[in-house]
C-alpha cells in the first residue's frame, strides 16, 4: 500500500476531485523526476531568492548551483518579483501591515486528510489577501479561474491567519511568464469556505478512500495512469458512434460534438501509442504489430575533424546565420532589445485556427482573417 500522504496532492487537486479513486491509483506509480521539473524547480528557486531580497527578507542566492540558469530564468525571476511588489503595493494601500510569506507550507487537513501545500507566495492582509503561484512551464497555459490549487491555498492563508486579519476576499494569481499569461480570480471568503465544505471536503473523503467513480476529462493530462486508464478510453472512444464520413453528412451538432473532444481524443490516441512503443521495447508482442527502426539521420562523428579536413580543402565548412528573436533576446536583455531593434521587428497574423470558447485570444473578423493571412 502506498504512502497515502502522497495521495492528495493539492497541485493535483483537479484531477482527485473529478476522479477520486485515481488519487490511489496514481500513489502506486513512481514519480518520474523530468528536465522541465528540473528547470521549473530552478526558476521557482531563484525567484524565491529575489521575493524575499525585495521584501527584506534573508535569503541565500542559488545562482551558483542552477544548472539550467539563463538570461531567460533571469527575465522571469525579474518579472515575476515586479509582479509580487506590484500586489503587495496595491494591498498595503487598505492594509498597512500586511504579511508577505514565500514558500509558505499551508495546513489544510481540516479538510483534506493529512494533506497540506506550499504556497509559493502570500500576502495576508485586512480586507484582500492575495496568494500567487509561478508557472515556469511554457507548454498550458494555467488559468486561475476557480483553480482548485490556489482555492486551497487560499483556504489554507485564511486558516493561518484566522483571528490576525479580518479577510473577506481571497485573490487568487497565476504568473506564467514564458506564456506572458498572468490570471487573476477574486472569490469572497465565505463562497470558499462553502466550496471546502460542499465540494473539497466530501471528495477528498472518497479519495483517500480510494472510493467514487472514474471520470474522464482535461483533468486526465497529468494523471499517470492516463494510458491505461478504461474509463478515458470509452470516454474518447464515444466518438466511435460516427463513422466518420465527408463533414457535408454531419449534422452541425455532431461536427460540434466532434470538435469539442478532438484535442482530448488527439492526446488519449498519442498516449497510448506512447504506452504501446514503451512496452514493445520491453519486450512485449503486440498482435498485428512489430517493432521496427525508425527513420535515421546522418550526423558528423567528429565535428573537428570534419572541419579541418574541409579548411585543408580550401572550402569554408561554416555558416553564419542571424539569431532568432528569442535568442537574441537572450543574449540583449529584453531592455536593450527593444532599444536597438524595435523598428526592425514585424509580428504578421498567424494562420487562422479552430479553438475552444473559453481561449482568451480574440475571436478574428471572417471578412479579413483569411485576407490578411494571405497578404
Amino acid at each position: 500500500m502506498p504512502d497515502k500522504h502522497a495521495y492528495l496532492a493539492l497541485s493535483a487537486s483537479a484531477r482527485w476531485l473529478a476522479c477520486p479513486p485515481s488519487a490511489q491509483k496514481n500513489a502506486e506509480v513512481p514519480d518520474q523526476q523530468s528536465e522541465y521539473a528540473e528547470l521549473g524547480t530552478e526558476a521557482h528557486s531563484l525567484c524565491e531568492f529575489q521575493v524575499k531580497k525585495a521584501a527584506g527578507q534573508k535569503a541565500r542566492n542559488p545562482r551558483n548551483k542552477l544548472a539550467h540558469y539563463d538570461a531567460e530564468m533571469q527575465r522571469c525571476a525579474d518579472e515575476y518579483t515586479a509582479f509580487v511588489t506590484e500586489q503587495a503595493e496595491e494591498i498595503r494601500r487598505n492594509c498597512g501591515d500586511p504579511t508577505i510569506l514565500v514558500e509558505q507550507r499551508l495546513d489544510l487537513s481540516a479538510y483534506v486528510p493529512e494533506s497540506f501545500g506550499t504556497a509559493d507566495c502570500i500576502i495576508a492582509a485586512d480586507g484582500t489577501s492575495a496568494v500567487i503561484d509561478y508557472k515556469h512551464g511554457e507548454g498550458v497555459e494555467v488559468s486561475a479561474d476557480h483553480n482548485t490549487q490556489l482555492m486551497c491555498y487560499g483556504l489554507g492563508m485564511c486558516l493561518l491567519f484566522d483571528g490576525i486579519y479580518d479577510i473577506d476576499t481571497v485573490r487568487m494569481c497565476i504568473f506564467q511568464p514564458r506564456k506572458d499569461n498572468v490570471s487573476i480570480f477574486e472569490m469572497p471568503r465565505e463562497d470558499m469556505f462553502r466550496w471546502a465544505e460542499e465540494v473539497l471536503k466530501p471528495a477528498a473523503q472518497l479519495a483517500w478512500r480510494g472510493e467514487g467513480e472514474y471520470r474522464a476529462g482535461p483533468h486526465c493530462r497529468f494523471c499517470k495512469i492516463r494510458n491505461v486508464c478504461r474509463k478515458r478510453a470509452e470516454y474518447n472512444l464515444e466518438l466511435a458512434r460516427y463513422d466518420f464520413a465527408m463533414p457535408d453528412t454531419l449534422e452541425d451538432e455532431e461536427i460540434e460534438a466532434i470538435l469539442d473532444r478532438s484535442a482530448e481524443l488527439a492526446s488519449w490516441v498519442s498516449d497510448v501509442q506512447a504506452y504501446a512503443l514503451q512496452e514493445a521495447l520491453r519486450g512485449k508482442k503486440w498482435k498485428g504489430h512489430k517493432l521496427v527502426a525508425g527513420r535515421s539521420t546522418r550526423k558528423y562523428t567528429d565535428e573537428k575533424a570534419v572541419a579541418e579536413a574541409v579548411s585543408g580543402a580550401g572550402f569554408d565548412p561554416y555558416e553564419r546565420k542571424l539569431k532568432g528573436i528569442t535568442a537574441m533576446t537572450s543574449m540583449l536583455g529584453k531592455q536593450k532589445f527593444e532599444e536597438l531593434l524595435d523598428g526592425f521587428v514585424d509580428k504578421p497574423p498567424g494562420r487562422p485556427t479552430l479553438v475552444p470558447d473559453t481561449d482568451r485570444r480574440p475571436e478574428l473578423n471572417v471578412s479579413t482573417a483569411q485576407e490578411d493571412f494571405d497578404d
